[in-house]
Protein backbone atom coordinates (compact mmCIF):
# COMPACT_ATOMS: atom_id res chain seq x y z
CA UNK A 1 0.00 0.00 0.00
CA UNK A 2 1.42 3.36 -0.89
CA UNK A 3 0.52 5.82 1.45
CA UNK A 4 1.26 10.10 1.18
CA UNK A 5 2.86 11.42 4.47
CA UNK A 6 1.97 15.37 4.95
CA UNK A 7 5.17 16.32 3.14
CA UNK A 8 4.39 14.93 -0.04
CA UNK A 9 6.47 11.95 0.18
CA UNK A 10 5.64 8.38 -0.45
CA UNK A 11 5.40 5.47 2.98
CA UNK A 12 5.37 2.48 1.43
CA UNK A 13 3.41 -0.48 3.89
CA UNK A 14 3.83 -4.10 3.45
CA UNK A 15 3.25 -7.32 4.96
CA UNK A 16 5.86 -9.66 5.21
CA UNK A 17 5.60 -13.13 3.84
CA UNK A 18 7.51 -15.14 6.25
CA UNK A 19 4.61 -15.79 7.56
CA UNK A 20 3.96 -18.23 4.25
CA UNK A 21 5.88 -21.53 4.54
CA UNK A 22 7.77 -21.07 1.10
CA UNK A 23 11.82 -23.41 0.22
CA UNK A 24 11.85 -22.27 -3.84
CA UNK A 25 10.88 -20.31 -6.34
CA UNK A 26 7.65 -22.55 -7.21
CA UNK A 27 6.65 -22.39 -3.35
CA UNK A 28 7.32 -18.54 -3.91
CA UNK A 29 5.04 -17.87 -6.88
CA UNK A 30 2.67 -20.40 -4.84
CA UNK A 31 2.09 -17.86 -1.98
CA UNK A 32 2.13 -14.74 -4.08
CA UNK A 33 -0.77 -16.40 -5.69
CA UNK A 34 -2.46 -17.83 -2.60
CA UNK A 35 -2.43 -15.45 -0.49
CA UNK A 36 -0.87 -12.09 -1.56
CA UNK A 37 -3.95 -11.20 -4.17
CA UNK A 38 -6.62 -12.25 -1.96
CA UNK A 39 -5.00 -9.83 1.11
CA UNK A 40 -4.99 -6.97 -1.72
CA UNK A 41 -8.59 -8.01 -2.50
CA UNK A 42 -10.17 -7.58 0.87
CA UNK A 43 -8.22 -4.33 1.55
CA UNK A 44 -9.64 -2.85 -2.08
CA UNK A 45 -6.61 -1.98 -2.94
CA UNK A 46 -5.19 -1.50 -6.67
CA UNK A 47 -1.53 -2.23 -5.45
CA UNK A 48 -0.87 -4.40 -2.24
CA UNK A 49 2.80 -3.91 -0.87
CA UNK A 50 4.92 -7.47 0.09
CA UNK A 51 7.63 -7.81 2.24
CA UNK A 52 9.11 -11.05 0.24
CA UNK A 53 10.95 -13.55 2.44
CA UNK A 54 13.41 -15.06 -0.09
CA UNK A 55 14.82 -18.30 1.48
CA UNK A 56 18.51 -18.87 0.36
CA UNK A 57 17.36 -21.43 -2.42
CA UNK A 58 15.01 -18.92 -4.12
CA UNK A 59 17.39 -16.01 -3.56
CA UNK A 60 20.27 -17.33 -5.54
CA UNK A 61 18.00 -19.25 -8.21
CA UNK A 62 16.39 -16.12 -8.50
CA UNK A 63 19.28 -13.93 -9.14
CA UNK A 64 20.66 -16.40 -11.17
CA UNK A 65 18.04 -17.57 -13.66
CA UNK A 66 15.97 -14.47 -15.61
CA UNK A 67 13.10 -16.94 -16.24
CA UNK A 68 12.53 -17.79 -12.52
CA UNK A 69 12.55 -13.90 -12.00
CA UNK A 70 9.99 -13.58 -14.66
CA UNK A 71 7.88 -16.32 -12.96
CA UNK A 72 7.66 -14.20 -9.81
CA UNK A 73 7.43 -10.94 -11.16
CA UNK A 74 4.86 -12.21 -13.30
CA UNK A 75 2.99 -13.86 -9.90
CA UNK A 76 3.12 -10.30 -8.53
CA UNK A 77 1.52 -8.57 -11.63
CA UNK A 78 -1.15 -11.11 -11.37
CA UNK A 79 -2.00 -10.22 -7.61
CA UNK A 80 -1.48 -6.74 -8.39
CA UNK A 81 1.38 -6.37 -5.50
CA UNK A 82 4.67 -4.62 -5.86
CA UNK A 83 7.99 -5.10 -3.75
CA UNK A 84 10.11 -2.54 -2.24
CA UNK A 85 11.65 -4.04 0.74
CA UNK A 86 12.50 -8.06 1.15
CA UNK A 87 13.21 -9.55 4.74
CA UNK A 88 16.55 -11.72 4.42
CA UNK A 89 16.80 -12.90 8.20
CA UNK A 90 15.74 -16.27 8.26
CA UNK A 91 18.38 -18.12 5.55
CA UNK A 92 15.89 -21.46 5.27
CA UNK A 93 13.70 -23.35 6.82
CA UNK A 94 11.65 -21.00 8.80
CA UNK A 95 8.72 -23.42 9.02
CA UNK A 96 10.32 -26.29 9.76
CA UNK A 97 9.30 -27.95 13.32
CA UNK A 98 11.78 -26.59 15.35
CA UNK A 99 13.32 -23.47 14.09
CA UNK A 100 14.95 -21.86 17.72
CA UNK A 101 18.50 -20.75 17.84
CA UNK A 102 18.98 -22.50 14.16
CA UNK A 103 17.37 -18.87 12.14
CA UNK A 104 20.36 -16.70 13.71
CA UNK A 105 23.07 -19.67 10.81
CA UNK A 106 24.60 -18.73 9.09
CA UNK A 107 25.77 -15.19 10.97
CA UNK A 108 27.54 -12.34 9.72
CA UNK A 109 31.01 -14.22 9.74
CA UNK A 110 29.91 -16.75 7.46
CA UNK A 111 30.44 -15.98 3.33
CA UNK A 112 27.11 -17.89 3.21
CA UNK A 113 24.98 -14.84 4.77
CA UNK A 114 26.82 -12.36 2.68
CA UNK A 115 26.71 -14.21 -0.56
CA UNK A 116 22.89 -14.47 0.19
CA UNK A 117 22.32 -11.07 1.05
CA UNK A 118 24.03 -10.06 -1.77
CA UNK A 119 21.63 -12.67 -3.95
CA UNK A 120 18.73 -11.09 -2.40
CA UNK A 121 20.17 -7.42 -3.47
CA UNK A 122 20.01 -8.36 -7.26
CA UNK A 123 16.63 -9.86 -7.22
CA UNK A 124 15.24 -6.61 -5.56
CA UNK A 125 17.11 -4.85 -7.29
CA UNK A 126 15.46 -6.44 -10.40
CA UNK A 127 11.64 -6.54 -8.84
CA UNK A 128 11.46 -2.65 -7.46
CA UNK A 129 8.93 -0.63 -8.94
CA UNK A 130 10.47 2.10 -12.07
CA UNK A 131 9.43 4.79 -9.77
CA UNK A 132 10.25 3.89 -6.19
CA UNK A 133 13.44 5.52 -4.80
CA UNK A 134 15.17 2.59 -2.91
CA UNK A 135 15.01 -0.75 -1.52
CA UNK A 136 15.76 -2.35 1.52
CA UNK A 137 16.48 -5.59 3.00
CA UNK A 138 16.34 -6.25 6.71
CA UNK A 139 18.87 -8.93 8.43
CA UNK A 140 19.73 -10.39 11.37
CA UNK A 141 22.09 -8.19 13.91
CA UNK A 142 25.22 -9.74 13.56
CA UNK A 143 24.97 -12.99 15.25
CA UNK A 144 23.26 -14.83 18.20
CA UNK A 145 25.26 -13.53 21.47
CA UNK A 146 27.39 -16.61 22.18
CA UNK A 147 30.11 -17.59 21.01
CA UNK A 148 31.30 -13.99 20.02
CA UNK A 149 34.56 -12.08 20.86
CA UNK A 150 36.70 -9.54 19.15
CA UNK A 151 37.75 -11.46 16.38
CA UNK A 152 34.42 -13.08 15.62
CA UNK A 153 33.41 -8.72 15.86
CA UNK A 154 36.22 -7.88 12.95
CA UNK A 155 34.94 -10.94 10.97
CA UNK A 156 31.36 -9.67 10.99
CA UNK A 157 31.78 -6.04 9.87
CA UNK A 158 34.81 -6.73 7.04
CA UNK A 159 31.53 -8.51 5.57
CA UNK A 160 29.55 -5.87 6.44
CA UNK A 161 31.64 -3.65 4.66
CA UNK A 162 32.45 -5.76 1.51
CA UNK A 163 28.41 -5.33 1.38
CA UNK A 164 28.03 -2.05 1.37
CA UNK A 165 30.83 -2.00 -1.26
CA UNK A 166 28.82 -4.17 -3.44
CA UNK A 167 25.73 -2.58 -3.13
CA UNK A 168 27.63 0.62 -4.19
CA UNK A 169 28.61 -1.57 -7.29
CA UNK A 170 24.81 -2.36 -7.59
CA UNK A 171 23.52 0.94 -7.49
CA UNK A 172 26.11 1.99 -10.36
CA UNK A 173 25.14 -0.90 -12.06
CA UNK A 174 21.48 -0.52 -12.04
CA UNK A 175 20.65 2.81 -11.57
CA UNK A 176 18.69 1.32 -8.04
CA UNK A 177 19.52 2.02 -4.67
CA UNK A 178 18.82 -0.76 -2.11
CA UNK A 179 20.22 -0.86 1.44
CA UNK A 180 20.29 -3.27 4.28
CA UNK A 181 18.99 -3.08 7.34
CA UNK A 182 20.08 -5.11 10.69
CA UNK A 183 17.25 -5.11 13.57
CA UNK A 184 18.01 -5.61 16.73
CA UNK A 185 16.76 -8.66 18.59
CA UNK A 186 16.44 -10.16 22.69
CA UNK A 187 19.25 -12.46 22.46
CA UNK A 188 21.78 -11.47 20.18
CA UNK A 189 24.38 -9.59 19.67
CA UNK A 190 22.49 -6.55 18.99
CA UNK A 191 19.82 -6.29 21.48
CA UNK A 192 18.98 -2.79 21.95
CA UNK A 193 18.65 0.48 19.53
CA UNK A 194 21.57 1.83 21.84
CA UNK A 195 23.94 -1.34 20.92
CA UNK A 196 22.82 -1.04 17.26
CA UNK A 197 24.13 2.74 17.41
CA UNK A 198 26.86 1.75 18.43
CA UNK A 199 27.66 -1.52 16.05
CA UNK A 200 26.40 0.42 12.97
CA UNK A 201 27.98 3.46 12.95
CA UNK A 202 30.80 4.30 10.33
CA UNK A 203 30.10 1.05 8.01
CA UNK A 204 28.64 2.80 4.94
CA UNK A 205 26.05 4.11 3.94
CA UNK A 206 23.83 1.60 2.27
CA UNK A 207 23.87 -0.40 5.58
CA UNK A 208 21.37 1.00 8.66
CA UNK A 209 19.17 -0.15 11.26
CA UNK A 210 15.57 -2.11 10.98
CA UNK A 211 13.80 -1.15 14.02
CA UNK A 212 11.25 -3.97 14.88
CA UNK A 213 8.95 -2.42 17.12
CA UNK A 214 8.24 -5.81 18.89
CA UNK A 215 12.08 -6.15 19.65
CA UNK A 216 11.88 -2.47 20.92
CA UNK A 217 9.02 -3.13 23.19
CA UNK A 218 10.49 -6.80 24.49
CA UNK A 219 13.47 -5.01 25.47
CA UNK A 220 11.29 -1.60 27.23
CA UNK A 221 12.70 0.42 25.34
CA UNK A 222 11.60 3.95 24.20
CA UNK A 223 10.78 4.71 20.82
CA UNK A 224 11.85 8.22 20.98
CA UNK A 225 14.75 7.08 22.92
CA UNK A 226 15.57 4.51 20.42
CA UNK A 227 15.58 6.84 17.37
CA UNK A 228 17.74 9.79 19.11
CA UNK A 229 20.48 7.45 19.75
CA UNK A 230 20.30 6.28 15.79
CA UNK A 231 20.45 9.17 14.78
CA UNK A 232 23.08 10.87 16.86
CA UNK A 233 24.98 7.96 15.72
CA UNK A 234 24.38 8.77 12.23
CA UNK A 235 22.64 5.61 12.12
CA UNK A 236 19.65 5.59 9.35
CA UNK A 237 16.78 3.78 9.94
CA UNK A 238 16.11 2.12 6.74
CA UNK A 239 13.18 -0.24 7.53
CA UNK A 240 10.83 -0.35 10.27
CA UNK A 241 8.72 -3.77 11.32
CA UNK A 242 5.51 -2.71 12.54
CA UNK A 243 4.67 -5.32 15.04
CA UNK A 244 3.75 -5.90 19.05
CA UNK A 245 4.98 -8.17 21.94
CA UNK A 246 3.01 -9.80 24.67
CA UNK A 247 3.04 -8.01 28.08
CA UNK A 248 2.19 -9.45 31.53
CA UNK A 249 1.47 -6.78 34.12
CA UNK A 250 1.40 -9.62 37.08
CA UNK A 251 3.38 -12.87 35.84
CA UNK A 252 3.06 -13.98 39.37
CA UNK A 253 -0.81 -14.62 38.96
CA UNK A 254 -1.84 -18.10 38.33
CA UNK A 255 -4.33 -17.26 35.88
CA UNK A 256 -1.59 -14.74 33.88
CA UNK A 257 1.19 -17.58 34.23
CA UNK A 258 -1.80 -20.33 32.52
CA UNK A 259 -2.04 -17.51 29.84
CA UNK A 260 1.29 -17.25 29.26
CA UNK A 261 1.99 -20.97 28.73
CA UNK A 262 -0.26 -20.88 26.14
CA UNK A 263 1.76 -18.97 24.10
CA UNK A 264 5.05 -21.35 24.77
CA UNK A 265 5.74 -23.78 21.67
CA UNK A 266 8.19 -25.56 20.00
CA UNK A 267 9.34 -23.90 16.58
CA UNK A 268 10.26 -20.13 17.16
CA UNK A 269 11.97 -18.80 20.29
CA UNK A 270 10.58 -16.61 22.67
CA UNK A 271 12.82 -14.54 24.30
CA UNK A 272 11.15 -12.74 27.68
CA UNK A 273 12.49 -9.69 29.51
CA UNK A 274 11.35 -8.74 33.09
CA UNK A 275 11.63 -5.47 34.44
CA UNK A 276 11.93 -4.17 38.03
CA UNK A 277 13.30 -0.98 39.71
CA UNK A 278 14.07 -0.09 36.75
CA UNK A 279 16.41 -3.28 35.53
CA UNK A 280 16.01 -5.60 32.78
CA UNK A 281 16.59 -9.71 33.34
CA UNK A 282 16.73 -11.46 30.25
CA UNK A 283 15.59 -15.48 29.98
CA UNK A 284 16.41 -16.80 26.43
CA UNK A 285 12.75 -18.92 25.99
CA UNK A 286 9.66 -18.51 27.60
CA UNK A 287 9.18 -22.56 29.18
CA UNK A 288 12.76 -21.23 30.90
CA UNK A 289 11.12 -17.76 32.22
CA UNK A 290 7.80 -19.77 33.61
CA UNK A 291 10.01 -22.85 35.39
CA UNK A 292 12.82 -20.67 36.41
CA UNK A 293 13.68 -18.04 38.79
CA UNK A 294 13.05 -15.26 36.59
CA UNK A 295 11.53 -12.07 39.08
CA UNK A 296 7.78 -12.17 38.41
CA UNK A 297 7.31 -8.99 41.05
CA UNK A 298 7.57 -6.48 38.13
CA UNK A 299 5.90 -6.52 34.36
CA UNK A 300 7.48 -9.49 31.84
CA UNK A 301 7.49 -8.91 28.21
CA UNK A 302 7.83 -11.65 25.68
CA UNK A 303 9.06 -11.79 22.21
CA UNK A 304 5.95 -13.23 20.65
CA UNK A 305 4.74 -11.12 17.41
CA UNK A 306 0.97 -11.22 18.31
CA UNK A 307 -1.85 -9.87 15.70
CA UNK A 308 -1.97 -6.24 15.60
CA UNK A 309 -5.67 -5.99 15.59
CA UNK A 310 -7.04 -8.19 17.96
CA UNK A 311 -4.34 -8.56 21.06
CA UNK A 312 -3.46 -11.98 22.68
CA UNK A 313 -7.57 -12.59 24.54
CA UNK A 314 -5.56 -14.00 26.83
CA UNK A 315 -6.43 -13.27 31.00
CA UNK A 316 -3.69 -11.23 31.93
CA UNK A 317 -2.18 -10.33 28.64
CA UNK A 318 -1.91 -7.26 26.52
CA UNK A 319 -0.06 -6.72 23.51
CA UNK A 320 2.25 -3.61 23.35
CA UNK A 321 0.80 -1.82 20.55
CA UNK A 322 0.59 1.66 22.60
CA UNK A 323 4.65 0.91 22.23
CA UNK A 324 3.92 0.18 18.14
CA UNK A 325 1.92 3.85 18.00
CA UNK A 326 4.36 5.60 20.12
CA UNK A 327 6.83 4.10 17.46
CA UNK A 328 5.07 5.59 14.59
CA UNK A 329 4.82 8.51 15.78
CA UNK A 330 8.53 9.47 16.50
CA UNK A 331 9.07 7.40 13.06
CA UNK A 332 6.91 8.34 10.74
CA UNK A 333 4.52 11.28 12.41
CA UNK A 334 6.68 14.25 12.36
CA UNK A 335 7.02 16.55 10.05
CA UNK A 336 9.56 14.62 7.86
CA UNK A 337 9.76 10.51 7.78
CA UNK A 338 12.73 9.04 9.40
CA UNK A 339 11.78 5.55 7.42
CA UNK A 340 9.56 4.93 4.42
CA UNK A 341 9.39 1.22 4.51
CA UNK A 342 6.79 -0.31 7.24
CA UNK A 343 6.28 -4.50 7.22
CA UNK A 344 3.68 -5.55 9.00
CA UNK A 345 5.32 -9.12 10.11
CA UNK A 346 3.33 -11.35 11.75
CA UNK A 347 4.67 -14.94 11.38
CA UNK A 348 3.44 -16.12 14.31
CA UNK A 349 -0.16 -16.91 13.15
CA UNK A 350 0.07 -20.67 12.74
CA UNK A 351 1.77 -21.04 16.17
CA UNK A 352 -0.78 -18.88 17.80
CA UNK A 353 -3.03 -20.79 21.22
CA UNK A 354 -5.13 -23.13 19.44
CA UNK A 355 -8.22 -20.89 20.18
CA UNK A 356 -7.17 -18.22 18.24
CA UNK A 357 -4.95 -19.62 15.44
CA UNK A 358 -6.49 -19.55 11.69
CA UNK A 359 -8.28 -22.98 10.60
CA UNK A 360 -8.17 -21.70 6.64
CA UNK A 361 -6.28 -20.21 4.61
CA UNK A 362 -9.30 -17.40 4.28
CA UNK A 363 -8.92 -16.93 7.46
CA UNK A 364 -5.33 -16.05 7.43
CA UNK A 365 -6.06 -13.60 4.69
CA UNK A 366 -8.55 -11.88 6.99
CA UNK A 367 -6.15 -11.49 9.26
CA UNK A 368 -3.46 -9.98 7.59
CA UNK A 369 -6.02 -8.16 5.71
CA UNK A 370 -7.23 -6.37 9.23
CA UNK A 371 -3.57 -6.22 10.68
CA UNK A 372 -3.09 -3.68 7.46
CA UNK A 373 -6.37 -2.11 7.86
CA UNK A 374 -5.60 -1.60 11.74
CA UNK A 375 -1.94 -0.04 11.10
CA UNK A 376 -2.93 2.19 7.92
CA UNK A 377 -5.90 3.25 10.85
CA UNK A 378 -3.39 4.77 12.67
CA UNK A 379 -1.11 6.14 10.51
CA UNK A 380 -3.97 8.11 9.33
CA UNK A 381 -4.27 9.81 12.96
CA UNK A 382 -0.70 10.81 12.40
CA UNK A 383 -1.45 12.54 8.91
CA UNK A 384 -0.38 9.70 6.93
CA UNK A 385 -3.16 8.66 4.35
CA UNK A 386 -3.79 6.94 1.45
Amino acid sequence: MRLRHPDGSTVHLAYCTNVHPAQDVTGLVDQIERYCGGVRERLGVDRLGVGLWLPAVAAHALAADADDLARVRAALERAGCEVVTLNAFPYGHFHAPVVKRDVYVPDWTEDARLDYTLACAEVLAALLPDDAARGSISTLPFAWRTPWDDGRRAAARAKLGALDEALGDLRRRTGRTVRVALEAEPGCVVETSEQAAAELAGIGEHVGACVDLCHLATEFEDPAAAAAALAEAGVPVVKTQVSAALHAERPDEEATRASLAAFAEDRFLHQVRARRDGRIERRDDLPEALAGDLPHDGPWRVHFHVPLHAGPEAEGLRSTTDVLEAGLRTLVGGATPLVDHLEVETYTWSVLPEAVRPKTDDDLVAGIAAELSWTAARLETMGVTA
